[in-house]
């Protein structure tokens, strides 16, 4: 009995030394954790680690999904039409979260007029690599642009330095699709398609954009552009174009390519190399600055002038809901147009000066 009690406390002794070894040898651990956060947090941020150590692994992204697998040559051509039309738009990882800008446009797509075949054609060119693997998730056709020289996975607000860069490396961009010979429709993220665009072409334009504000006048160069949304044809004119655009960022500098595209309209170069500029109506590609009132007529809509990701995120849903409910109706109703958009809400121009911000808040 005397011996069974002595193993007995014995036991007990050696579970005691056990259990603080195991406590001292934890709290060693954590604090030569915290030491090494203060040793690593005095580098650049590039390098900088959680505020607090976390016990749970880092969420990375995969290098072999952040690789183009094919070059743009082969992805181009695997989505171009039969002319070698292609629709491009560009996402970074705020616009590519789930339930965020990036699904709202495919369901446009998918819930709009002879528009889900128009899928099979578009390209998501990835401004990072966050945005590169989520493409991957949701559609065909995806390229990365994303490089270290700039990250573009915030959003972008209007005019601020990244916004600059963003919408500058995108016309360059641009030039060098024109330049492989494939024509396109350049199309934001923010753009609802609800009709098939290209019926709605001027047939003899080289260039041809959508605009904030429409005089009514195809070719009148008061209309004031919006380089959202675009169908280009790839020829001498259009290739020589988009490099004298691009190069005028130098001429105009602290300016966006929709200014220097306002300031270069009229420039005699225009007129020199013969390029065709045609402006498309608001009616039928309408936007939250100047509405399509009429859903019969309407092919895509813009959520342009609007401040913020929320703001933009909640008007685009109604925008989808106020579809929806037009394709619900009888074919009599539709025709007496009995139903329209009840956007701008959010995005409305009061709510823009209430910010005392610009006019838009994009992609990013």
């Amino acid at each position: 009995m005397l011996q069974e009690s002595k193993t007995l406390h014995l036991r007990c002794a050696l579970a005691a030394a056990l259990f603080f070894a195991t406590v001292s040898l934890s709290c060693l651990i954590l604090f030569r954790d915290v030491d090494s956060y203060r040793f690593f947090s005095g580098f650049s941020s590039s390098y900088a680690l959680p505020r607090f150590p976390t016990f749970f692994p880092l969420v990375t992204v995969d290098p072999s999904v952040t690789t183009n697998e094919y070059p743009l040559e082969r992805i181009l051509n695997d989505a171009a039409m039969e002319d070698k039309t292609v629709i491009l738009t560009t996402l970074n990882e705020a616009w590519a979260a789930p339930n965020s800008v990036i699904d709202l446009f495919l369901q446009s797509f998918r819930i709009g007029d002879h528009t889900s075949r128009l899928l099979n054609h578009l390209v998501i060119i990835a401004l990072d690599q966050k945005a590169f693997a989520r493409c991957q998730v949701i559609h065909t056709h995806c390229f990365s642009l994303a490089n270290e020289e700039a990250d573009f996975h915030e959003e972008a607000y209007f005019m601020t330095p990244s916004y600059l860069m963003m919408m500058w490396r995108r016309i360059d961009f641009l030039r060098s699709v024109l330049e492989k010979g494939y024509n396109f429709v350049f199309t934001d993220a923010d753009i609802m398609w609800f009709r098939d665009p290209f019926p709605r072409f001027h047939l003899d334009a080289d260039f041809q954009i959508a605009c904030d504000h429409f005089t009514g006048g195809f070719d009148d160069v008061m209309n004031r552009p919006n380089g959202g949304f675009n169908f280009v044809k790839s020829n001498n004119r259009s290739i020589e174009f988009y490099k004298f655009w691009y190069s005028s960022r130098e001429t105009y500098p602290g300016y966006h390519d929709q200014d220097v595209l306002n300031f270069i309209k009229v420039h005699p170069f225009i007129a020199d190399i013969g390029l065709k500029m045609r402006f498309l109506d608001t009616t039928n590609f309408g936007g939250l600055c100047e509405p399509s009132r009429d859903l019969n007529q309407v092919c895509t809509m813009h959520a342009n002038c609007c401040f913020g990701m929320d703001s933009k995120l909640h008007d685009l849903r109604i925008m989808l809901q106020d579809w929806k409910h037009y394709l619900s109706l009888p074919p009599n109703l539709k025709k007496l147009s009995v139903v329209s958009w009840r956007v701008p809400q959010k995005c409305s121009l009061d709510s823009l000066r209430h910010h005392g911000s610009p006019e838009q808040s994009v992609q990013g």
